[in-house]
């Protein structure tokens, strides 16, 4: 038992994130006498909140480093409507236009990772600067009016899904990727456990261990065989999965990740130790910049269209995705999964509520009162911790 104790006391944020995220989805689902968990509202579920989750992976990299980023929603619409204008306008292919407009976004990143690594100008001031300025050339750029239709091809980036073999009622692949994930899901965590234990860290015992393999494993097969019930697997999913593995593996496994956390736990101290915390922090808004383009991207692939609204409160629905998955407002804490959990909840609640038929105003109230339990039961745990 003392071992449990030690391994949630460690992960007692991201757990309760996680029992709170089942939680607050059998609420709903019950609410809404079962239609949340159906096989096309989950599809809708997950294309509905990509663009947030991709923001929230590049989001909670910048909290983490001490930093915010008010500019991402802004930068998000005026990507999108850059792409219209050369894929609508001028013809060109949606491949390179895709390109250039993640150059663009990675160009406005440096731009604002130049005011705040280099001149040391807060963030804050940066990146507020950087909201209204977008926001209005979106308007320039646009003239005030909508550009659209998009190319099919580029279209499915957002609504588009895996192939299946024939024609039948259920999607064998989506089925078969499931059975893959679940066996691949297995092997990993049998290797860590092997890898902690080498080294003499705290593991579960072997029958809690066995217990979240089965859990694991029947989370993935659950939520894989709902999905084959419609249209399979969307390709925004496989796209969020890349994304949450190659930069997982970067904050967990490379110099860099270690540095990003270096900066947020201690400035002063990761600059001493040898830390090029001036680069690196023009880095991480860098590739803001560079998600926050994807992140247009998508979204103006799910709408068909360029309009001067898009991208709207982008950026505090990405902050409280980050926060609510366990960032620290102080920098130094803080996971690309529970970022990506903390935006599931944000998600579910969001669809939960529409399901429900509560008015917009009572929504952001709820959602606004979950982000001030979220950060208070960060602070309570520090407190605590006397962290």
């Amino acid at each position: 038992m003392d071992v449990i104790k030690n391994v949630f006391r460690t992960n007692v944020r991201q757990y309760g994130m996680i029992v709170a995220l089942v939680l607050i989805t059998l609420l709903f689902q019950l609410l809404s006498e079962g239609i949340l968990l159906k096989p096309l509202n989950v599809t809708n579920l997950i294309q509905q909140n990509s663009y947030i989750l991709v923001l929230a992976i590049g989001m909670v990299m910048v909290i983490i480093t001490g930093h915010i980023d008010l500019s991402v929603g802004s930068v998000a619409a005026f990507v999108g409507a850059v792409s219209a204008i050369m894929m609508v306008d001028y013809g060109m292919p949606f491949y390179a236009a895709m390109a250039l407009s993640l150059l663009i976004g990675a160009a406005v990143g440096a731009w604002q990772g130049f005011w705040v690594a280099y001149v040391k100008i807060p963030s804050f001031i940066v990146t507020l600067a950087g909201m209204l300025l977008f926001r209005g050339l979106t308007m320039i750029v646009l003239n005030g009016q909508s550009i659209a239709p998009f190319p099919k091809a580029f279209q499915k980036i957002s609504t588009g899904f895996l192939p299946d073999f024939g024609n039948n009622s259920i999607h064998l692949l989506t089925i078969v990727i499931g059975i893959v994930l679940s066996l691949v899901t297995v092997v990993q965590e049998i290797r860590n456990r092997r890898t902690q234990q080498k080294y003499g860290f705290d593991v579960l015992p072997m029958p809690w261990f066995v217990l979240k393999l089965a859990a694991m494993v029947a989370v993935i097969n659950i939520f894989t065989f709902v999905l084959a019930q419609y249209k399979g697997i969307p390709f925004i999913l496989i796209l969020l999965f890349a994304l949450v593995v190659v930069y997982t593996f970067v904050m967990k496994r490379t110099v860099m990740g270690r540095h990003v956390y270096a900066i947020g736990g201690n400035e002063k101290a990761a600059k001493l130790s040898g830390v090029k915390t001036k680069k690196v922090t023009f880095w991480v808004f860098v590739n803001m910049g560079a998600l926050a383009a994807l992140s247009g991207l998508i979204y103006a692939a799910r709408l068909n269209a360029a309009t001067p609204k898009a991208g709207v409160n982008f950026e505090l629905d990405a902050i409280a995705a980050a926060f609510i998955g366990g960032a620290s407002a102080s920098g130094g804490i803080g996971t690309v999964i529970g970022a990506i959990i903390g935006g599931l909840v944000m998600g579910v609640m969001n669809n939960g509520m529409s399901l429900l038929g509560l008015g917009i105003d009572w929504q952001q109230g709820i959602k606004g009162l979950v982000l001030l339990l979220a950060v208070s039961f960060d602070i309570y745990n520090k407190n605590k911790s006397g962290a």
